[in-house]
């Protein structure tokens, strides 16, 4: 993906951002409904406040992609500990799917944490998120289940971990 950029999102670029993670979410049927992550997932102006997020632009500089990192102790931050750097959010816009923009933005958030001398990245994913599974274990994240964990009654959301030192 010679052709890619990773990025932190620019201002303008927020609603847009917010738009494509919904749609990503939407097309690949991972939205429960009645918890009111949609609404999260729309709010980009939200996430690159409190946290990092990044975006994945094609050559033409269209939005493809997007990543939330969460430090540990901050509001996007589910499971990260003292040491660890979380991943949330990730999307891909549902057109461009198919050409190793989750990878690279994986990879992105790998680099990120290795930056910060962080000891591993974690992240957690509702559990019929399979094609993002397979991504992660190519990768090498391994399951973490005793991180495993419920937001709402019947949303089981599954701990992965990669280990950096």
């Amino acid at each position: 993906m010679s052709d890619l950029e990773i990025r932190p999102a620019r201002p303008e670029e927020l609603t847009a951002v917010g738009e494509l993670t919904l749609a990503a979410y939407s097309a690949e049927r991972n939205l429960v409904d009645g918890v009111g992550y949609a609404t999260e997932l729309l709010d980009a102006a939200r996430r690159a406040e409190l946290a990092e997020l990044l975006v994945a632009v094609d050559g033409d500089g269209t939005l493809v992609g997007t990543v939330t990192i969460a430090h540990p102790g901050t509001p996007f931050a589910e499971l990260s500990r003292e040491g660890e750097l979380e991943f949330r959010m990730l999307g891909v816009l549902p057109s461009a799917t198919g050409r190793g923009i989750g990878e690279a933005l994986t990879r992105a958030v790998i680099a990120r944490a290795r930056e910060l001398g962080a000891a591993r990245v974690v992240l957690c994913s509702l559990e019929t998120m399979t094609r993002a599974h397979r991504l992660y274990e190519r990768l090498g994240f391994v399951r973490l289940p005793e991180r495993d964990w419920e937001p709402h009654p019947g949303v089981t959301l599954i701990a992965y971990r990669l280990e950096l030192t």
